[in-house]
């Protein structure tokens, strides 16, 4: 499927994700055409097709789909995560009405098991792909470092640097996520992939020492307990010891990310 020049749509381009797997796929050869709800962003590279659409209402998505090999589900609100759900309705119907041949959608680890509700809201769009009647891949991944990285500096503004108790987390590159779905989408469909986590298991503590170093903050650390839905994270069930199959560590990242 390498050499087909039908175009793969990817929903949330803009996004961080998103970014990330346009310009994967613009190296792979690959032709990108992005669905947006804002007119073309002046960063976008000059070789991808942009589509204005709304995923909510159904606006744009027909001309959208029309003649794609594939759909990269990346769009996503943690905010509204109800909002996902009506994304994924929407986006399932109108794949199925231009027959869409493959559908990849990437999820998070441990969706099935931490009660939180964006990410009970992932599991259900999930669902959604399943039933959809359109063929699918899913991809679970773990936390992304950037993800990590704006925790940790909003657990660090203050005078003493705060550490989720007990928990740990296992983060990976934006990139590597990416080229995976690259290559699911070469695949075809393929149902549920192999989870992809980072190639490391670490604390919060672990973790936020690691930041303040890379970004030269002095500051205490203090191990904390956090109330209310973050409990869930700590059993572990968000993490994917078993699928350590990313390359950058999150020191790694970090040193990538100041030297920019």
């Amino acid at each position: 499927m390498a050499d087909d020049e039908r175009p793969v749509l990817v929903t949330g381009g803009t996004g961080t994700l998103g970014r990330a797997l346009v310009h994967t796929l613009l190296d792979a050869g690959r032709p990108v055409r992005v669905l947006s709800r804002r007119d073309r962003s002046p960063a976008a590279p000059a070789a991808v097709e942009w589509v204005v659409g709304d995923l909510l209402t159904g606006v744009g998505l027909r001309p959208a789909l029309d003649g794609v090999t594939a759909v990269v589900h990346c769009a996503s609100d943690p905010r509204k995560p109800d909002d996902d759900l009506d994304a994924a309705v929407q986006l399932l119907l109108a794949a199925r009405a231009a027959h869409v041949p493959h559908l990849v959608y990437v999820s998070i680890v441990g969706v099935d098991r931490v009660p939180f509700a964006y990410y009970k809201a992932k599991h259900r769009v999930e669902e959604i792909v399943e039933d959809g009647d359109v063929p699918w891949t899913i991809l679970r991944a773990t936390q992304f470092h950037d993800f990590v990285a704006t925790l940790l500096d909003y657990l660090s503004r203050g005078p003493v640097a705060l550490a989720p108790a007990g928990m740990d987390d296992q983060p990976v590159a934006v990139r590597e996520v990416a080229a995976r779905l690259a290559e699911l989408v070469d695949a075809g469909p393929s149902g549920r992939a192999d989870d992809l986590g980072g190639p490391q298991v670490l604390s919060t503590t672990e973790l936020m020492r690691t930041y303040l170093a890379a970004t030269g903050r002095r500051r205490p650390v203090c191990t904390v307990p956090f109330p209310g839905p973050l409990r869930a994270f700590r059993s572990g069930a968000h993490l994917a010891p078993e699928h350590a199959v990313g390359q950058q560590t999150f020191a790694e990242w970090l040193r990538t990310r100041s030297t920019r």
